[in-house]
């Protein structure tokens, strides 16, 4: 059997990485007009494996100047790309898609190693961002403008659709290939071109990506992705300030949102923003206890608490919340904390120190306050300075930092709750509104409580709403915009309405 191209060793038992075709994983260059550059500084930054601390690679340190000609790149582009048809485009993204799907065990791999979670999420992520570029290869043929009635006689209304320029993407590290395929393929599918700055924690995910964007044959210019750490500021900002961007797309915090919307306002570019969230899950009595458990397990550990959407906050109405904390604690226990690629793991490690500091805090100011741990609440240092117990607390209550700030991490806090009015008027308690999910069998309650909850998507028994075909974003301060679904590609482009007049001519006779 031949050697594995890469390798790295945890304890005492050996963990191989494959990497099939090991010309996906570029290290110390980022993709700009279609070639593959280093930082006119030669600066580069390290990416380290956060299970093991084990170097994975460099990555260039671009700074404003590399920035600029990136957005450079795409303003030529975007004069021609913009021209093209929506089935020339779809014939794109689509060849984009079959090569996603073809390499996804290499690209899953990546996402494994640079991020921590366990391969099988891995292939999971690859698989829902394979989905986006399917599912926008479909809907770049069928962007559609519309015909009005004139309300003054003789004149006729139409809109067209048309792309809004060069566009800006800022992603984040907790789904580095799936944040990438949900803003390029509307981006692309619009006839929009595109520099994204990949993020510093995982930047070889979009880096690989954008190697086999190469091989689909989009052209040069059209698809750009740039690096940096310590310059992140400096290259946001450039990003977000020159004139030849005309659209920001960001997922990220909802403190850097908001400096990211005050910056381009100096240029008035169009924005859309998918920001921090503190979800509500709500368990009623009326529930079916084991799908709501099944719920309460994937919405909060997936990805071990590290996303968007994860429930923050787990509210169990009492009649049954002792029932559902033994339920849940119980799966809880099943899990197995390790390395992403050893046999049998479950969750990985957090993504850095500040993760772990800031989940340890949650963990000790509940405990300070009363709450009682069911299950973990330990830091693991015996598997490396980034992994912490999946944790379950009991006799959560509003006093808790937990209630009012995002934990982005594997704990989970049950508060308790008596009616339906207290639960909503909780669940709404907060300044951001992405998601909100609750477990009911009375159709009526459903019916109420999805129109009450003040967020942008509800999952009604159920804690999975991703989806390519559902709108995802949020409302009050998760930001604004939608991405997926048929309303994806609108974010990324104007509509222009055209007016002709004198058209009532009498017939010739």
């Amino acid at each position: 059997m031949a050697p594995p191209k890469v390798g790295v060793t945890l304890a005492t038992r050996s963990i191989y990485i494959f990497i099939v075709d090991p010309s996906l994983l570029k290290t110390d260059v980022c993709y700009v007009n279609g070639e593959w550059i280093k930082a006119k500084s030669g600066k580069t930054f390290q990416v380290n494996d956060p299970g093991t601390g084990d170097l994975v690679g460099n990555c260039p340190e671009f700074d404003a100047a590399d920035t600029r000609a990136a957005i450079s790149a795409a303003e030529t582009a975007f004069a021609s790309f913009r021209k093209t048809t929506g089935r020339e485009r779809s014939k794109l993204l689509r060849k984009w898609y079959d090569l996603v799907i073809e390499h996804t065990e290499d690209l899953a791999t990546i996402i494994a190693w640079e991020n921590g979670k366990p391969v099988a999420d891995a292939r999971g992520e690859m698989a829902y961002a394979a989905s986006f570029l399917e599912w926008f290869s479909e809907e770049a043929p069928r962007i559609y403008g519309d015909t009005i009635p004139s309300s003054i006689p003789g004149n006729r209304v139409v809109t067209l659709k048309e792309p809004v320029g060069v566009c800006a993407l800022i992603t984040p590290w907790n789904f580095p290939a799936a944040m990438i395929t949900r803003k390029f393929g509307p981006a692309l599918a619009a006839g929009c071109a595109v520099v994204c700055k990949a993020p510093g924690e995982t930047p070889f995910s979009p880096l690989a990506l954008a190697e086999l964007a190469h091989r689909a044959g989009i052209p040069a210019g059209v698809v750009n992705v740039i690096t940096a750490l310590d310059n992140t500021p400096l290259v946001g900002e450039t990003l977000v300030t020159d004139p030849a961007v005309r659209k920001i797309s960001f997922t990220g915090s909802t403190n850097v949102g908001k400096l990211l919307m005050k910056q381009a306002s100096g240029t008035l570019k169009k924005l859309s923003m998918e920001l921090g969230g503190n979800a509500p899950f709500i368990v009623f009595d009326d529930a079916d206890v084991d799908a709501a458990v099944a719920g309460a397990v994937a919405s909060k550990f997936r990805g071990s608490g590290q996303t968007c959407v994860c429930a923050n906050r787990i509210f169990v109405q009492k009649g049954i919340y002792d029932e559902f904390a033994h339920k849940f604690a119980a799966k809880v226990r099943e899990f197995k904390v390790g390395n992403g690629f050893a046999e049998g793991v479950t969750h990985g490690p957090l993504i850095h120190g500040r993760a772990i500091a800031k989940v340890d805090s949650h963990v000790r100011d509940a405990e300070a306050k009363g709450a009682q741990i069911v299950v973990g609440g330990q830091k693991l240092p015996d598997l490396g300075e980034n992994f912490f117990q999946p944790t379950v607390l009991t006799g959560m209550t509003s006093a808790m930092a937990m209630a009012s700030e995002e934990t982005f991490g594997p704990v989970a806090g049950l508060f308790a709750f008596e009616t339906e009015e207290e639960v909503v008027r909780l669940a709404n308690s907060t300044t951001v509104g992405l998601a909100g999910y609750f477990f009911s069998r009375d159709l009526q309650r459903v019916q109420r409580v999805a129109e009450h909850l003040e967020v942008g998507m509800v999952g009604v028994n159920t804690g999975l709403i991703s989806d390519a075909a559902a709108p995802f974003g949020g409302v009050k301060e998760s930001g604004f915009g939608r991405e997926g679904s048929m309303y994806g590609v609108d974010e990324y482009m104007i509509t222009k309405t055209v007016t002709y007049g004198n058209m009532a001519l009498p017939l010739q006779k």
